[in-house]
């Protein structure tokens, strides 16, 4: 089944909530989608960085993050010592993809060694090299972005031993490759993330509904695992731990320290709670994150309190001042401290702390502050934003509560990417606190 089929498909299985796709088919579209990322991507990142040969070396079951993305959807962790050689001729337009390991890394990359014929690995390796007389050599190494520090001590240690001298000179770090490889995502791959968004929001839309709160009997616990429990039914994964919290009349607003790192215990959910949840999931090599609100309507209540639903706006207008700021090639510190400003200039009382999605949940890319970091983020957040990424665009603003004689914060996640035109919610945002009704 062809990629455009699959997708049509996973479309017709999400509208008659039928199963999601079988293993067959989600292997077949990983690998489509691998296949076009390392004929049509790779070469223009290799390019655009300057690189014209990329190692990627590693061990079973201590995997380099990057090889973790290369791989087959049938291989689940590399096979003994699995060295990946790319090299690029911009002259002739080609881009050899060589595994020095017994096998083909599946239909994309071609076995170059035979063991019997050259015992020696890394002997097999500097002859590949040799032959192809690269200009720079990339290993993955960098000292603040871990995705792209994937190479270890030993396989450095044991590469360096190997090359001669004037190959060991044209080692350089691939940390602006590894990056680009990690967080730019191809049309194929937007054409599945917009899918994913609607499942996590769908999933998240029938935790916050009567069919699974009660309130005075179910706690947010209760929905936690619920959460859990659907992704695993559904044949997903999550890549953490979902939370849910309450904010109430009568509790006063945690700090952040407080609610980012020591958690809240589970609470019985009561009719005039706002809840929050932090909920993403992870199918077919890409991630979700999302943030979203409800309130328990009290009996007497039919919609959403007027000074909730207020509050909320704010919410969505520190998101749009931040997101109208994107441009390509500012920096993630200079877009947050612009946004900052801009939302306090309107009396706003924000914090955002939006990182890279995609193949990994807390990915490599553009940062753009962090909960205990506003003022802006040495070295990660002075890398600038590019085109074809996809963010989790988390922040939050605090708002005072004067029928609860209190502040509020409301804690906004969703999916955004950023392309040729501009910023786009993957699948839509949150605007306007839902309202669970259980009365009946």
């Amino acid at each position: 089944m062809k990629l455009t089929s699959i997708l049509i498909f996973l479309c017709i299985c999400l509208s008659t909530n039928a199963q999601i796709l079988s293993e067959k088919e989600r292997s077949i579209l990983k690998d489509e989608i691998l296949a076009d990322r390392f004929e049509n991507l790779l070469p223009e990142l290799m390019d655009d960085t300057d690189i014209d040969m990329w190692l990627v070396i590693s061990r079973e079951y201590n995997e380099d993050p990057v090889i973790k993305t290369m791989l087959p959807s049938t291989w689940l962790n590399a096979r003994r010592r699995t060295i990946l050689v790319f090299y690029r001729n911009k002259a002739e337009n080609t881009i050899e993809k060589l595994a020095v390991a017994r096998y083909d890394v599946g239909k994309n990359i071609q076995s170059a060694w035979d063991k019997e014929m050259q015992p020696n690995q890394w002997e097999r390796l500097v002859e590949i090299i040799k032959e192809r007389n690269p200009s720079k050599i990339g290993i993955n190494t960098s000292e603040y972005f871990g995705i792209a520090d994937g190479l270890v001590q030993t396989d450095y240690k044991e590469l360096i031993e190997a090359l001669p001298k004037d190959l060991e000179t044209k080692l350089v770090s691939a940390e602006k490759l590894a990056i680009g490889w990690i967080e730019t995502r191809t049309q194929k791959e937007m054409d599945l993330y917009n899918i994913l968004v609607s499942i996590t929001h769908t999933i998240i839309n029938e935790a916050f509904s009567n069919k699974v709160i009660q309130p005075g009997k179910t706690t947010t616990d209760d929905i936690v695992w619920w959460m859990r429990q659907k992704v695993t039914d559904l044949g997903l994964d999550t890549w953490f731990h979902p939370t849910v919290d309450v904010q109430r009349t009568d509790e006063e607003l945690k700090s952040h320290i407080y609610s980012f790192s020591k958690g809240e215990k589970a609470k019985t959910i009561l009719p005039g709670d706002l809840l929050h949840c932090d909920f993403g999931i992870t199918y077919i090599g890409l991630n979700t994150d999302c943030q979203q609100h409800a309130y328990v309507l009290h009996q007497d209540e039919k919609k959403v309190p007027s000074f909730l639903s207020d509050a909320f706006k704010k919410g969505n207008k520190v998101q749009d001042y931040f997101t109208n700021n994107f441009k390509e090639g500012k920096t993630g510190n200079e877009i947050l401290l612009k946004s900052l400003a801009d939302a306090k200039a309107d009396g706003l009382r924000p914090s955002i702390y939006t990182h890279p999605l995609g193949l990994y949940g807390h990915s490599a890319g553009t940062t753009f502050g962090m909960w205990d970091s506003q003022d802006g983020v040495p070295v990660n957040g002075d890398y600038p934003l590019h085109v074809n990424t996809v963010y989790a665009i988390e922040l939050n603003t605090t708002v005072h509560i004067t029928e609860w004689k209190k502040d509020i914060r409301i804690m906004l996640e969703e999916d955004g990417f950023y392309g040729e035109n501009g910023f786009r919610y993957v699948n839509g945002r949150q605007e306007s606190i839902k309202p669970i009704d259980w009365s009946h």
